[in-house]
């Protein structure tokens, strides 16, 4: 929180509200008539237990775990990665997506919170395509590129931790992303702060994932190997197609 600013911008947030349109009733029309009626009751269940974790509002909300999905089965994938696992909604929605020989890397140094989420994906039937993997993000995927033969081996990845990294994660990913392939990047409009005037006070995390997020949406824009489409959806929903 701070004095005359703008307050932890997450601070209030759940799966019911993890949203940055303005109309609450609209949200919660979405959220009813083409959300919810088609979560599967593992999701559902993960959803709310997580809603009652400390770091709630870090989980995935119910729609972009839809679209999520969906991507996935458009684009066929099979071979998937993510980088931010928290309790693993996600993660159960890209498990569920995925055909049955599919498989997702799953990364996150809090195995902790991995494990609050995992009896969920094991009742949903579709533990045996997750491959979890504990540590930080740039140092697994560095384990991936020392293998050549995962160079350009997945189809998919979606990214979901420490904002600072995300460029760093980019470069990572595009090696290992096919040509053709998806890249995913959450929270790329971070509660809508990234549009707020310079020098508007915040919180100091909000202040430092902000100026990360303002930095890694311009260079995304920038950037001639990938085409690009920002979404607001959750909190903000940057997809690549890699081109080259």
């Amino acid at each position: 929180m701070t004095t005359g600013g703008v307050a932890n911008v997450h601070s209030d947030m759940d799966s019911t509200n993890k949203t940055l349109l303005k109309s609450d009733a609209l949200y919660k029309y979405v959220l009813d008539t083409t959300v919810l009626p088609r979560e599967h009751q593992c999701m559902r269940d993960l959803r709310l237990v997580t809603d009652q974790h400390k770091w709630g509002f870090m989980q995935s909300s119910a729609d972009e775990a839809q679209l999520l999905g969906m991507l996935i089965k458009m684009s066929g994938a099979k071979n998937t990665i993510e980088v931010g696992v928290f309790t693993g909604y996600s993660l159960l929605a890209t498990a569920l997506a995925l055909p049955e020989d599919g498989k997702v890397v799953a990364i996150d140094p809090d195995r902790e919170c991995y494990e609050v989420g995992k009896p969920f994906i094991e009742k949903a039937g579709v533990a045996h395509k997750v491959d979890f993997r504990e540590g930080k993000g740039l140092d697994r995927l560095d384990e991936l590129l020392a293998d050549p033969a995962n160079e350009g081996s997945f189809d998919f990845a979606f990214v979901d931790a420490d904002k600072p990294n995300y460029v760093k994660y980019h470069e990572q990913l595009l090696k290992l992303v096919k040509v053709g392939g998806t890249i995913i990047y959450d929270n790329t409009l971070w509660g809508g702060t990234v549009a707020l005037p310079a020098g508007t006070p915040m919180s100091d995390l909000d202040a430092r994932f902000s100026v990360a997020i303002k930095d890694l949406n311009t260079r995304l824009a920038a950037d001639e190997r990938i085409d690009i489409c920002q979404l607001a959806v959750a909190d903000g929903v940057t997809i690549c197609r890699r081109l080259v």
